[in-house]
């Protein structure tokens, strides 16, 4: 069967795939769209069966939050190398799959590749498809999401790093004269890495783990048995500040943490959520 040159375009601008994967695609589907978009998927599905052993660390992270800031979202899509990443198509497709995420705030990453992509394809398809159209693997490896209502404060976004992280930071009070302080936290969030909003949502196992690495530190220091759980706490208060979000040294200030930072603003402004994505 003949294919014109009009079809095969047509086809590219559906998929995206190379020209002569479109008509090669065209050609073993008899001109029949749907198929050949079909054959496109499964040739994605088995380069990433062929490439599941790769390690698709690089690619783009998306942040976004609605137009009345009172939901936000952050997705990571992977691929294998930074040539890709940086590859103006691939940002578009990390783009619209974070607003199809933002659009219905599905509830895991598993909720959000059954979501419907477009007409034909859910968000996973899609991604299969792109797999053989790109030639390296390609995954959703995290998402996350923070909702609030109106009433509840709003949820600021920030990209850091030419898409190699992205954050999403709720804080407790609506407003304009907020959205600066807000995204002055998330650059923090991108910058320092906190595991916790504050020392009472650090996981228990964690503080446990501290406090064990305090201790036995001490005891190979020399400390009398009798005093290694007093050092020990002293060290856990430590962890906290380096390593939780209010109690952090705030990078922009002068020897003050997040929290006294944002108090100054206005007395009763905090931060109630975060979620931080990475490359990596």
């Amino acid at each position: 069967m003949k294919i014109s040159a009009a079809d095969v375009k047509k086809l590219r601008d559906l998929t995206g795939a190379g020209m002569m994967d479109c008509k090669k695609a065209l050609v073993e589907a008899n001109g029949d769209f749907e198929k050949a978009t079909e054959n496109l998927r499964k040739k994605g599905q088995k380069m990433l069966e062929k490439r599941a052993d790769r390690n698709a660390s690089e690619g783009v992270v998306i942040a976004k939050t609605s137009t009345n800031r009172n939901n936000g979202i952050v997705v990571r899509l992977g691929c294998e190398t930074d040539f890709v990443a940086k590859n103006e198509d691939f940002v578009t497709f990390a783009d619209k799959i974070a607003e199809i995420a933002l659009k219905n705030l599905p509830d895991s990453t598993e909720d959000l590749l059954a979501l419907p992509f477009d007409d034909k394809l859910s968000i996973g398809d899609k991604v299969i498809e792109q797999t053989g159209v790109i030639g390296e693997k390609l995954e959703i490896s995290k998402y996350a999401k923070i909702q609030t209502s109106a009433g509840q404060g709003q949820v600021l976004p920030y990209i850091h790093m030419g898409h190699r992280a992205g954050v999403i930071v709720a804080v407790n009070l609506e407003g304009p004269e907020y959205v600066e302080p807000g995204k002055n936290v998330a650059m923090q969030i991108a910058a320092m890495r906190p595991i916790a909003l504050d020392k009472d949502q650090v996981d228990p196992t964690i503080v446990e783990k501290e406090i064990e690495i305090g201790k036995e530190q001490a005891r190979q220091e020399g400390k009398p048995e009798a005093i290694l759980e007093k050092i020990a706490m002293g060290k856990l208060n430590k962890f906290y500040r380096e390593r939780t979000l209010l109690n952090q040294d705030y990078v922009k200030g002068n020897k003050e943490s997040v929290a006294d930072y944002l108090k100054s603003i206005n007395g009763k402004l905090t931060v109630t959520d975060f979620k931080h994505i990475e490359l990596g």
